[in-house]
């Protein structure tokens, strides 16, 4: 018997197509259970969304300086403005797990670099952007704080939320993102950036820096988020690496000189709060006869007058960091903390997952179209990835014709047109969105519990190179699944499977994380698949 194509579907189509995947009573209350045993009520309220429950995070912590985990927002001694924009604007009311372990490690001197894992929608943006406010001065017009991001709609999203919690600090938020190339103003005649806050992609920031628009010569803390793809060779690690290497150059690796302050009579509380804080130059301090003078610039540097010399920390923070990125870490930053969750607790168990077997790309369509669309009225958003900006306009056009409310956004898109989509999702208008990996990392709708995989995420760079059998993108996997289920909400994700290389591709997944993704299979008028179905009744 000749054996089957790689493309060849998993099984034979029926005749029949009408589908019977009853969603609507999903339970997914035993997991341990056969998957044979996998079943649909039809009856019931939605089941198959659950809780999130707490992971271990393990910390590693670099020197003999104790962190005490904060139990609320007060124990981080942060200011009135930012409770305020906290407690007000952000409506939250303690720390997340990862918040309170990692916050007092961000804020507390001295600053040391830190990289940071944890799951999706469990707080991250939150630790970071709390660094960058906390360490800003407001009255210095100039960029202090850098993160850069993978893509323009994560920066944009975490612009927002930089400018809607520090909304009563007074300080600047600018981003720096690619424009629309009609609309956009030539680097060489833009103005200067003065924002205390930038945020931005690498390949913008580093144009800008370039044409020296923007200087980070006054840049305390600098922020990589989705850091695993920035510093990955398929990823950004060039142009991460240059912008660090550039700021690099006005670090004078200060330390605090708070022993010899101690022997200066008359030195205000608020210089030496100052000193501690901002790791003022020891060099000031090497000639004793200046001794007096240097006094009275401590009290000027403290007030903003002049410039103080700093130096600098890294914020890394991902949901995924694998080996080869790790070790790349461990080699070029030393002296860090570090909190890291394992790989078998990353699987984002409370986001229930399951796989779909599909005969043919049309069950696939047909799937989304009588079930998927079906969970609206009682979930909410749902997003759909595919694997190709062809896919996002091939499923769009289909499903537009058959006259369902759906949006797509890609990177063969406008600016603008990205932005118009993305903002009409997030407030509500639209309920269906499909988009390619441009959105797998850090996108952020507190409406989504449902994500669909109508394409597994592949490493299309070893497939091209190699022409082996296709190998998963462990990373973006998990990142898509984090879509679902936002800071501790429930969620679910369903993986549409095809071909025998879908089936392949879901069995090194679930062999990576040690998971047993539950199966299901469409029940057919007068037929079913075959017996390897597992069945929703």
């Amino acid at each position: 018997m000749a054996e089957k194509n790689q493309n060849d579907a998993v099984s034979t189509p029926p005749s029949s197509l009408d589908l019977e995947l009853n969603i609507a009573g999903l339970n997914i209350g035993d997991h341990k259970s056969s998957i044979c045993q996998a079943e649909l009520q039809i009856a019931g309220e939605n089941k198959f969304l659950d809780e999130r429950e707490d992971s271990n995070i393990s910390a590693v912590t670099n020197g003999n300086k104790p962190y005490t985990s904060a139990s609320n927002f007060e124990d981080l001694h942060l200011s009135e403005e930012l409770l305020k924009g906290l407690y007000v604007e952000m409506g939250f009311k303690k720390p997340s797990k990862i918040q309170a372990i990692t916050l007092p490690m961000i804020l507390t001197t001295p600053y040391k670099d830190l990289v940071a894992q944890a799951h999706n929608g469990s707080g991250k943006t939150t630790c970071f952007v709390l660094g960058m406010l906390s360490r800003v001065d407001q009255n210095v017009k100039a960029p202090q704080a850098l993160c850069i991001c993978p893509t323009r709609e994560l920066a944009l999203q975490n612009g927002e939320v930089i400018r809607k919690m520090g909304k009563y600090t007074g300080i600047n938020v600018e981003s720096a993102v690619p424009m629309e190339k009609e609309k956009s103003t030539p680097v060489k005649y833009r103005p200067l950036v003065s924002a205390q806050i930038v945020i931005g992609t690498p390949g913008t920031v580093k144009n800008l820096m370039s044409y020296k628009k923007l200087g980070v010569s006054g840049v305390k803390i600098l922020v990589f988020d989705e850091a695993d793809h920035m510093l990955a060779e398929d990823g950004f690690k060039d142009d991460s690496l240059r912008i660090k290497k550039e700021i690099e150059k006005f670090d004078t690796h200060c330390q605090p000189q708070l022993q010899i302050l101690s022997l200066v009579a008359g030195f205000s509380e608020q210089s030496e709060h100052n000193l501690a804080k901002e790791r003022f130059c020891p060099q000031v301090w090497l000639i004793s006869p200046i001794m007096l003078i240097s006094v009275m610039l401590v009290d000027l540097w403290g007030s903003g007058v002049l410039p103080v010399c700093y130096s600098y920390v890294v914020l890394q923070f991902s949901a995924t960091f694998d080996e080869t990125v790790r070790n790349f870490i461990s080699r070029v930053v030393k002296d860090k903390n570090e909190l890291f969750v394992k790989k078998e607790e990353l699987s984002l168990a409370a986001v229930k997952q399951y796989k779909v077997y599909c005969p043919d790309e049309l069950t696939k369509i047909d799937v989304i179209k009588t079930k998927i669309f079906d969970l609206g009225e009682n979930i909410g958003q749902r997003i759909i990835f595919v694997g190709s900006k062809a896919s996002a306009r091939m499923l769009h056009k289909q499903l537009h014709e058959d006259g369902y409310a759906v949006t797509n956004v890609h990177g063969a898109l406008t600016p603008e047109h990205r932005d118009k989509t993305i903002k009409e999702f997030r407030e509500g208008y639209t309920q269906v969105l499909i988009a390619t990996d441009m959105l797998a990392r850090g996108f952020d709708s507190q409406q989504v519990n449902c994500v669909v995989n109508y394409d597994l995420p592949i490493k299309y760079q070893a497939w091209s190179r190699k022409q082996a059998a296709p190998e998963p993108d462990y990373e973006v996997y998990l990142h898509r699944c984090g879509r679902a289920g936002r800071f501790g909400r429930k969620g679910a994700v369903f993986n549409l499977l095809c071909h025998d290389s879908d089936q392949q591709l879901m069995g090194k997944i679930e062999q990576h994380y040690s998971i047993q993704v539950p199966e299901v299979r469409i029940i057919f008028h007068g037929s079913t698949s075959s017996c390897s179905y597992k069945r929703w009744e």
